[in-house]
């Protein structure tokens, strides 16, 4: 099934770099979603509740996905992630693991808490294109996602 409006990728991660790389992935992958990024758990909730500086986006969609790191200063991603799961307007967002982490212990945990997919971030930046291209081919043209993620104004 294909969404008929084009979602909105997030990227939580606070690497400069590596959002850097995430950008030009998704450029390379030409994939013509928009695509936000934050730099922490703190930043990535004040985005999802439309608070602070992301107050403009209270009329529009929530992202119709999260590609979220797991270590990050302020407010991690696995506390971030448990956050979205129990609050009941965030918790249909699907959230994918993208991290350097290869620890089954945090495989285990974020699968717990509700993640979608657990992606460890390639090494180099043909895989990491691959892996943008495989994110956007499942989520943007493969799955139905909820009403909050496609519909504006939800």
């Amino acid at each position: 099934m294909r969404n008929t409006a084009p979602i909105t990728i997030l990227v939580a991660d606070d690497d400069a770099d590596d959002r850097m790389l995430i950008e030009d992935a998704f450029e390379e992958s030409l994939l013509q979603n928009p695509v936000d990024f934050v730099e922490d758990g703190e930043q990535l909730l004040e985005y999802l509740r439309r608070e602070g500086k992301y107050e403009s986006l209270k009329d529009q969609a929530f992202p119709g996905v999260i590609l979220l790191d797991l270590n990050m200063p302020r407010m991690c991603g696995r506390t971030a992630l448990a956050k979205i799961k129990e609050d009941p307007d965030l918790c249909r967002i699907p959230v994918v693991i993208l991290t350097t982490s290869k620890a089954e212990e945090d495989i285990i945990r974020t699968y717990g808490l509700g993640v979608s997919s657990f992606i460890t971030k390639p090494v180099t930046f043909d895989g990491l294109i691959d892996v943008v291209k495989a994110i956007g081919h499942y989520w943007v043209e493969i799955v139905a996602l909820p009403p909050e993620c496609t519909d504006r104004a939800a």
